[in-house]
């Protein structure tokens, strides 16, 4: 008998999350063949200017910063994928939700210093958040220890909750 969670199946519901790190790829990309400066595409906290960034800001790296688009990009897929498999019927809902519930927050309730907030860890910790919470209230004990697996993966996950390099939001 079939699990109603787990079946073989898995790699077209990689499929989203390809999509979206492909689109983040392009734009680094495009950074650097275009002198126009992407970061102002970013959340600008309780600014006008800054409205945009809640839906463009997790497509937008830092372009000198390869390493961290690339942890970004692995954490995401495996995150995105794992939301995909497990969780069919919301899936969709849950990434939009996250993906402005993030930008949002970040734009009214930071501070405003003249800086631009950019990349997908927002996105990133709300879909652990999701991940692990719901398997704590299913009581559902695989999703929390691949929400584990995934946060010991991507170790900044966890670091980065803390206020230690001051050219990362937090």
């Amino acid at each position: 008998m079939k699990h109603p969670y787990f079946d073989s199946r898995i790699w077209p519901y990689s499929l989203p999350g390809l999509f979206i790190i492909a689109i983040l790829w392009l734009v680094q990309w495009a950074q650097t063949l275009f002198v126009f400066p992407f970061y102002k595409l970013g959340v600008l906290p309780q600014t006008i200017e800054g409205i945009k960034g809640i839906f463009l800001m997790p497509l937008i790296h830092d372009k000198m910063d390869i390493h961290h688009l690339v942890n970004n990009s692995i954490a995401f897929f495996f995150m995105a994928t794992l939301l995909a498999y497990s969780y069919r019927d919301v899936f969709i809902k849950v990434l939009l939700f996250s993906w402005l519930l993030c930008g949002l927050f970040l734009w009214g309730l930071a501070k405003n210093h003249g800086a631009y907030h950019i990349g997908l860890s927002g996105l990133i910790y709300a879909l652990f958040s999701f991940l692990f919470f719901s398997g704590i209230i299913k009581r559902y004990f695989p999703l929390q220890a691949l929400s584990f697996l995934i946060a010991f993966l991507y170790g900044s996950l966890i670091w980065g909750i803390f206020p230690i390099d001051q050219h990362i939001s937090w």
